[in-house]
């Protein structure tokens, strides 16, 4: 292990003259009290970010307090919008599945209404009445009604 001493003044690269990372990391160093915004050869998120923490360290306390606040309430409106997102979500997954349960019981009845035409039909046809009539009556078919045993 060893240690490598740096000082910043003998950095006296421009801008243009930056080649690697290295050395944008010593010219954002060395220029970070001078800038105003994000020079463009470091459009990274790590010098992104290294920049807002500068900007932020700058700040007064009263600029750091009203800029937290702000960010409280940022990330407020956006927890409230976030949690409605799901109240909405929950809503409509529920309205889906009273849509689903709504069809299984018209299926049901449909299934229950022709069991029992078949069960009547079935009793109609041990008592003797004619096909056609049982037919009638029951509104299934002639052939359906043949089948029946």
């Amino acid at each position: 292990m060893g240690f490598i001493y740096l000082e910043i003044i003998n950095f006296v690269k421009s801008e243009a003259e930056v080649e690697d990372e290295l050395d944008k990391v010593f010219y954002m160093l060395k220029n970070m009290s001078t800038l105003k915004t994000l020079p463009r050869i470091m459009n990274s998120t790590v010098f992104q970010r290294f920049f807002q923490l500068a900007s932020y360290a700058k700040l007064t306390k009263e600029e750091r307090t009203m800029y937290d606040i702000s960010l409280k309430r940022k990330w407020d409106a956006e927890a409230v919008r976030m949690y409605q997102e799901g109240l909405e979500n929950q809503l409509e997954g529920l309205e889906n599945q009273l849509q689903e349960a709504k069809k299984a019981v018209v299926i049901a009845k449909a299934e229950g209404e022709r069991k029992k035409a078949i069960e009547t039909a079935l009793e109609f046809k041990k008592m003797g009445l004619p096909i056609a009539d049982i037919a009638k009556g029951t509104g299934l078919s002639i052939d359906e009604i043949e089948k029946l045993k």
